[in-house]
C-alpha cells in the first residue's frame, strides 16, 4: 500500500461515525449480566476484553467471572444503540436513563 493511500485510510476511519449505545455482558456458565454504556460501540468489546486478560478491569464481579469461566463463556451485545446527537450532554443523558432501564429490566450488574 502506498504512503498516500495509507494516509488516506487512516483519515477515513477516522472521520467514520461512532455510535453511542447501551451494550449488554453475558457470562452463560452463571447467567450473570452486565450492562454499561459507550461511546463508541464498534471498539468497547476490545477494550473491555484487554482490560480482562490483563487482570484490571473495574467490574470485581465481571473480573471474577473471567477468570473463573474465560472468554469463551462471555459475549457482548448491542443492546440500544442511540441516534447520533449533537449535543453532548442530551446523549449523556439519553444514555444514563437508557443503562438504567437495561440494569433493571435484566436485574444486571453496573459496568
Amino acid at each position: 500500500m502506498k504512503t498516500e493511500d495509507r494516509k488516506q485510510a487512516i483519515a477515513d476511519y477516522k472521520k467514520r461515525p461512532s455510535a453511542a449505545g447501551v451494550f449488554a455482558i453475558r457470562c452463560s456458565a452463571t447467567g450473570e449480566v452486565w450492562v454499561g454504556q459507550a461511546l463508541d460501540l464498534d471498539k468497547i468489546q476490545n477494550r473491555i476484553w484487554f482490560t480482562l486478560r490483563m487482570g484490571s478491569h473495574r467490574s470485581v464481579e465481571l473480573q471474577r467471572a473471567w477468570a473463573a469461566h474465560g472468554a469463551e463463556h462471555l459475549s457482548l451485545e448491542t443492546l440500544e444503540r442511540i441516534e447520533d446527537e449533537e449535543l453532548a450532554y442530551v446523549r449523556d443523558a439519553l444514555l444514563k436513563e437508557r443503562v438504567h432501564h437495561w440494569r433493571t429490566r435484566l436485574n444486571a450488574f453496573a459496568i
